[in-house]
């Protein structure tokens, strides 16, 4: 617990005040959303760092499978507590404030999001079939490591794999 404490602090250390006004700006009229958001990112970064140790913290398919797993786990939580269509809305500004916040390169930014939108698509997909109370982070696991199996290369910004996962080529 002490070190999440501290990743935070030194993650939140590195803004500058205008990008910390912006995190506020969606975090305090959602105090809820905002610590789920929170355990979520906690989560799929254990989560996929255990499955991909080595590519969980790059720009290969472990770290497709953190992003989509993410979006997953943020919608699913927020989901307990208040409308899918909130928390999917939620997410999806949570998520891309994420990319605005930590700059990437414009292929790794796009990829991020496109893996972002696959996850929010899976839970969306997922969500009729099992009442919201019962979802559980192995439903999406399985789901994210079949399509591991598809998942492709991005070369340029122009690429669209529809709700494939994406991944840079190392």
């Amino acid at each position: 617990m002490k070190r999440t404490f501290k990743i935070l602090f030194n993650t939140l250390r590195t803004l500058s005040f205008s990008k910390i006004l912006l995190l506020l700006k969606l975090t305090v009229p959602h105090p809820l959303f905002s610590i789920l958001a929170f355990h979520a990112t906690m989560k799929s970064f254990v989560m996929a760092q255990n499955k991909f140790p080595k590519t969980s913290s790059s720009n290969g398919i472990g770290n497709a499978y953190r992003h989509s797993l993410w979006t997953c786990l943020i919608l699913m939580y927020c989901s307990k507590v208040s409308s899918p269509e909130k928390s999917l809305e939620f997410c999806r500004k949570m998520t891309n404030l994420h990319e605005e916040l930590f700059p990437n390169e414009p292929l790794e930014k796009m990829m991020d999001l496109h893996n972002n939108k696959v996850g929010m698509n899976l839970y969306m997909e997922l969500l009729p079939g099992i009442h919201r109370q019962f979802f559980e982070s192995s439903f999406f696991d399985e789901k994210l490591t079949e399509k591991l199996e598809s998942a492709k290369i991005l070369n340029n910004l122009d690429d669209d794999f529809g709700d494939d996962l994406v991944y840079l080529k190392d």
